[in-house]
């Protein structure tokens, strides 16, 4: 078992090195697709529910790890152990330089719908509560330069199963900050951006000077309706444990969807054109931060 376990990782790394040179040979696309990332929502539900230890699970981290290698980019995972909980963080980077910036979402999906009333107990499809904001962060690892400001992209396990026995939230990402030998000078998570009907308010623990230059990128590109101007909840997710840290951090968080933690949080929930005006709006604000970028 152990020498088909080694096959088997030797026969990945080979893949991933593969696709990494495949990627770097091919075009880069020139803007962020909606519709593209919007294909990437669909393949992690076809998976099935991402719950940790299953095989939907297991199955995205091969995919994930495929895909950014193709794109460009150099992958590790971090597995730990949180709270009692094994933990398998993907972390993409094109430098082996610490980054100044972190984009980070959860792709893992929530293992008992609590919030339906019908079947409480059945996994959560994770469609816009985990697919989404993956989808956003891989769509711009295909199409942002490779002249930015130096930034991770961070995939996060284990953040969607607060309130179960033997579970708390973010545990990915506590885990993640728990370990992190460097200090970026922004983080930003993106979580439950796909709603079709998208309004994302200011998330009120998120840091005002940060969400501010987000929000006023976003308004430049007309998505003021898509990026509401005004506060409204103050969430615990995978920015909290970088706020504690003292690291500025904002949440781009749709937290007014209707389906969240229910079995009905499926693809056909999810909108290209909200996926595009979140990505968009990223792309830009990387691009304007990476002219001004000192690397103080």
């Amino acid at each position: 078992m152990a020498t088909r376990k080694s096959t088997l990782r030797s026969w990945q790394g080979a893949l991933l090195i593969t696709l990494a040179l495949l990627g770097a040979c091919q075009p880069r696309p020139a803007s962020f697709d909606g519709q593209r990332a919007y294909r990437d929502v669909i393949t992690q539900v076809n998976f099935g529910p991402r719950t940790p230890g299953s095989a939907a699970h297991a199955h995205f981290l091969v995919w994930l790890q495929a895909e950014l290698a193709q794109a460009g980019w150099q992958v590790n995972i971090q597995q730990t152990l949180s709270n009692g909980q094994t933990v398998q963080n993907i972390i993409a980077y094109r430098s082996e330089n610490p980054p100044s910036l972190l984009l980070g979402a959860h792709y893992d999906s929530r293992l008992h719908a609590d919030r339906d009333p019908v079947n409480p107990d059945a996994p959560v499809p994770g469609a816009n509560d985990g697919a989404s904001g993956v989808a956003v962060l891989l769509e711009l690892a295909r199409t942002l330069p490779p002249d930015t400001i130096p930034l991770w992209l961070v995939f996060f396990d284990a953040e969607d199963n607060g309130g179960f026995p033997g579970w708390e939230w973010s545990l990915g990402a506590r885990a993640f900050v728990a370990e992190m030998t460097f200090r970026p000078q922004a983080v930003v998570i993106v979580d439950m951006v796909g709603d079709a009907d998208l309004n994302l308010y200011l998330e009120r623990n998120s840091d005002p000077t940060l969400a501010q230059a987000i929000w006023q990128q976003a308004a430049a590109l007309g998505y003021e309706h898509e990026f509401v101007d005004e506060p409204k909840y103050s969430i615990l997710d995978d920015h909290t444990p970088f706020l504690e840290a003292g690291i500025p951090a904002v949440d781009i968080i749709d937290f007014d969807y209707p389906h969240w933690h229910t079995t009905d949080d499926t693809a056909d929930k999810v909108s290209p054109k909200s996926l595009e005006a979140v990505g968009r709006t990223l792309w830009h604000w990387i691009e304007a931060m990476s002219k001004t970028f000192t690397g103080s």
